[in-house]
């Protein structure tokens, strides 16, 4: 336990070092808080057990945004990487802020957020537990907004006034707002996959993976150009137009152009919008192929053969107006990276610039001496090379993103942020993924392990695009490793694909399915796995395009994969050269309102059979609310089907007493019962003054009122706020507040009161033994 004489804001990190030793710590956590009572956690990492040092990003804003300071470090050793040894820390060293002044602005901004989170807490309790008054007094003095105004009339109309039709139109001014948006956007979503033809014939690229594809969004035009069809490498174009919708062939073969790239896979191309170009970079260097063609266990070489022809680090610009290429000055000459290949580049069009990350150097030294690149950018404008990142630099103070090839990186020129995840290091296959603030040129590793997250298996040649819009990643798997089965890899089945939203840090993972909902998929109508396959991401339709791939496995283990799936193996590796369009279906804001409405309707129904004759209510429910139902639904359909005991029960009994004397029905529930005592039997009175009950009370209303705690007697007592046409009983009130607190599940979280109750905080007081 560290504990400083006054508050840190720990806004860079913890960086350790230390010699190998069997004794080292492995797994660790640590903890930040102002009292030793309240710490929590914000780091659960890993050690490497060497001598380089590692720098660990530690939590200094919590899931609201909010920074904290931190008065108590404590660091929890898991394990030591050796078996049966104590963890033992060397060294260690810790990075923040302690200017006395920033810190003050930061506990000032903390104390008056948790005095506002009190205030809510109080205010949603006491409206609860109809303590409108009171509520009414205390957000005016206050000045605290609890919730959005239109939550606010939905709460009026559904718990106070009975209003349903208002209700239900404050449904569709809340859907207008946007305030469903958190909602729709945390739902699993479902690709709807379409196999397109693009004219058929010859008139198609030929089957290949390993290839290079992007999109000019602003003319809906796709590039494609190279790959390895499993004999030789392409050095064919092609363009595809998404309106069209229909291939079209602009060079057969580059080779026989001047300046113009040979034949190549494992490369990378980029539409520069403003100029209307091409840029390809890289691809696998003649002597790499020829080696890793005879090493056939190793993922990395399946989509190459040796091309006829290497120059140096392979930069090319095709102008699409003049169909001309034109080789660029070499980058390695001009501060730029080696021959590379398995790397990745993507491009922020409007700032013109070209990032690119990772990949294997082609020295010509093969997999005997792996090296790897570091993260570049290349001004357009400027024409100028930037090393933004090298494998070997780095203070304490910086994270540096660990090398890899095969893996992922996306854009998003709004946040200006690179995300980079998975790929291969050595013989292992990666499930990390970090960020890179470009503004700020500084790393942050956003997971050490996105599987436990629920993010994808640790995989090689996965694809990935970005919708920066709706800060969401697309990701493709590719090939991968069974925890158990060493160097033996295998490509999950049913082309498994997920979704990365990053609006809130760390981020949020969701498989994504196949298919509309409750319809069955047969399997001609998704993809079949792959790797080395290309995707590109069209924003302006929000459609995913996916072309070719290897469907190759290695291994016994891939082998048995195929059998399990029925599929029928023709060869090791098939190239493909199907072309899908894939599409996320959602849910809709309609959708939403359509499931709150029959919430409304359900009370509304509810209240209809002890109010109004069994005809009309019973009209009601075959009518409107049917007419909200999904019945293909299983469970709101059940719901749906147990509203008819509701009409039966009402009217059963001819002299039922007024609805405020009716008895409590099973399986309507009361809010938690708190005792003033342990030992309290629950049937016993609660022992009150009489000010503390709010005055003597006599005859019936005492007899009434005898064996109910304090809740049910605020609940049974109506506040002067509430309308005086509207005389609810205890038992009607809760049930519209249910109907109320249900349909904030659909509302954005900053928009309503707290999700959490005031009695969540109070937990069982019992002194320590």
């Amino acid at each position: 336990m560290f504990v400083f004489y006054s508050p840190i804001d720990f806004r860079a990190s913890l960086d350790r070092q230390f010699i190998a030793h069997p004794c080292n710590m492995k797994d660790f956590k640590v903890y930040l808080g102002l009292a030793r009572e309240q710490m929590v956690e914000v780091l659960h990492g890993s050690l490497k057990n060497d001598n380089i040092p590692e720098t660990f990003s530690l939590k200094y804003v919590d899931d609201s945004g909010l920074c904290f300071p931190t008065l108590y470090v404590k660091i929890v050793p898991l394990s030591a990487h050796g078996a049966s040894f104590n963890s033992s820390i060397w060294y260690i060293s810790m990075t923040g802020i302690a200017d006395e002044a920033v810190i003050q602005r930061v506990k000032q901004v903390y104390d008056q957020y948790q005095e506002t989170q009190a205030l809510r807490h109080l205010l949603k309790h006491l409206r609860q537990r109809r303590l409108l008054t009171p509520y009414q007094s205390i957000l005016e003095r206050a000045g605290v907004e609890v919730e959005h105004p239109l939550v606010s009339k939905l709460h009026s109309s559904t718990v106070l006034h009975g209003d349903w039709t208002n209700a239900e139109r404050v449904l569709h001014e809340l859907s207008d707002t946007g305030l469903f948006e958190s909602h729709l956007q945390s739902h699993q979503s479902r690709a709807i996959w379409k196999r397109i033809h693009g004219g058929g014939g010859d008139n198609v690229p030929s089957p290949r993976g390993g290839h290079a594809m992007c999109i000019d969004h602003r003319n809906s035009l796709i590039y494609l150009f190279g790959g390895f069809d499993g004999r030789q490498c392409l050095d064919d174009l092609w363009v595809y137009d998404i309106c069209k919708r229909t291939w079209r062939s602009l060079d057969e073969s580059t080779s026989s152009q001047l300046e113009a790239p040979g034949p190549r896979s494992c490369h990378k191309m980029v539409h520069d919008p403003t100029s209307n170009s091409l840029y390809v970079l890289g691809k696998l260097p003649e002597s790499d192929e020829l080696k890793t063609r005879q090493n056939g266990n190793t993922p990395a070489s399946r989509d190459r053969i040796a091309p006829s022809r290497t120059s140096a680090s392979e930069f090319y610009r095709y102008d699409v107006e003049g169909r001309t290429w034109e080789q660029l000055t070499d980058p390695a000459g001009v501060g730029g990276p080696s021959l590379l290949f398995d790397h990745q580049m993507a491009i922020d069009g409007d700032r013109r610039i070209i990032y690119v990350s990772g990949g294997r150097v082609g020295d010509g030294e093969g997999w005997s001496n792996t090296k790897y690149s570091g993260m570049y950018s290349y001004s357009l404008q400027h024409k100028k090379w930037l090393l933004l990142q090298h494998l070997e630099t780095g203070v304490h103070s910086t994270v540096v993103i660990p090398p890899r090839f095969g893996h992922s990186m996306v854009l998003d020129p709004t946040t200006q942020t690179l995300f980079l995840f998975a790929g291969q290091h050595g013989d292992n296959f990666l499930s990390d993924l970090y960020s890179y603030d470009i503004n700020t040129s500084t790393a942050k590793e956003l997971s050490s392990n996105i599987t436990a997250c629920g993010g994808p298996e640790p995989s090689f040649s996965q694809r990935a695009v970005i919708n920066p819009k709706a800060q969401e990643i697309y990701v493709f798997n590719g090939l991968t490793r069974a925890p158990t089965s060493g160097s033996l890899t295998f490509l999950p089945p049913n082309s498994p694909c997920w979704v990365y939203r990053y609006r809130d840090r760390p981020g949020k993972w969701l498989r994504v399915l196949h298919g509309p909902t409750g319809s069955p998929i047969n399997d001609d109508e998704i993809p079949v796995s792959r790797f080395a396959q290309e995707v590109v991401y069209d924003p302006t339709t929000s459609s995913i395009y996916f072309h070719g791939g290897n469907t190759g496995t290695s291994g016994p283990l891939g082998k048995a994969f195929e059998k399990d799936n029925e599929k029928e193996v023709t060869g090791s590796e098939e190239r493909l050269g199907d072309f899908w369009e894939m599409k996320l279906q959602r849910s809709s804001s309609s959708d939403v309102i359509r499931r709150a409405t029959f919430l409304i309707r359900q009370q509304r129904f509810k209240e209809m059979c002890e109010e109004s004759p069994a005809v009309r209510a019973l009209a009601f429910l075959q009518n409107e609310v049917s007419s909200v139902v999904n019945h293909h639904d299983p469970e709101e359909a059940e719901s749906f089907r147990t509203l008819l005991t509701h009409l039966l029960s009402s009217h059963s009994m001819p002299g039922s007493p007024p609805l405020h004397e009716v008895p409590e029905r099973s399986g309507e529930t009361l809010p938690p019962r708190k005792r003033t005592r342990p030992n309290t039997p629950e049937q016993s009175p609660v022992r009150l003054s009489r000010t503390e009950a709010g005055g003597a009370t006599t005859g019936t209303s005492s007899s009434r009122s005898a064996g109910k705690n304090v809740a049910e007697r605020m609940l049974e007592t109506k506040d002067p706020l509430e309308p005086a046409t509207d005389a609810s009983s205890e038992q009607r009130f809760q049930q519209r507040n249910e109907v109320f607190e249900k349909i904030l599940h659909f509302i954005d979280q900053d928009e309503k009161q707290p999700t959490s109750n005031l009695l969540d905080l109070f937990g069982i007081n019992l002194s320590p033994c």
